[in-house]
């Protein structure tokens, strides 16, 4: 793959997508995501996540916030933060998140559990963190484990992160 060259082209199919095919919402959304790979791929997070924000706000107004691409637009722009190192954004974006994605596509559906985890991430990676976050992200996490564990089986990504999360409490963080 060669990210450098693709990302020209990317946005020359993205303009032409918008400027010819505009009431195809579905045409430029797929040159978005490969954009925002693209973008990742060189290190431009800053802007793959606008591009997130702004799939995830077209989603919001053309599919309502209940829709499961939206929730999982949300999912993007919630793991997009914690790339980036963004806590804050990811912690008050994801809790404003996680209502609607249980409501809508049930508790232990895979993108819920996914925002639980992005969660627990931001609140367990944030150097600014304090016990009760930490505490907050095991509590969030021995949830996603066991249900994962009992939807999927042994050995997903929620498993190494509580591990984490146990070793920083223990370590009297």
């Amino acid at each position: 793959s060669r990210p450098e060259e693709a990302l020209p082209v990317l946005e020359a199919t993205l303009a032409l997508n918008r400027r010819y095919f505009s009431s195809h919402d579905a045409l430029a959304y797929g040159t978005e995501k490969k954009l925002c790979v693209c973008l990742d791929a060189l290190e431009r997070g800053d802007e793959s996540h606008i591009i997130k924000r702004e799939i995830y706000d077209r989603r919001v107004a053309t599919l309502g916030v209940s829709d499961e691409r939206t929730i999982t637009s949300a999912m993007h722009v919630s793991a997009s933060s914690v790339s980036l190192l963004r806590w804050d954004e990811c912690k008050t974006f994801t809790r404003n998140q996680l209502p609607t994605a249980r409501r809508s596509l049930g508790a232990d559906h895979e993108n819920t559990l996914k925002l639980k985890a992005l969660l627990a991430s931001s609140l367990c990676l944030d150097p600014e963190n304090t016990r009760d976050d930490i505490l907050e992200a095991q509590t969030i996490l021995q949830d996603v484990v066991q249900r994962q564990r009992r939807i999927f089986g042994q050995g997903h990504y929620a498993e190494d992160l509580l591990s984490e999360v146990r070793a920083r409490l223990a370590e009297g963080v």
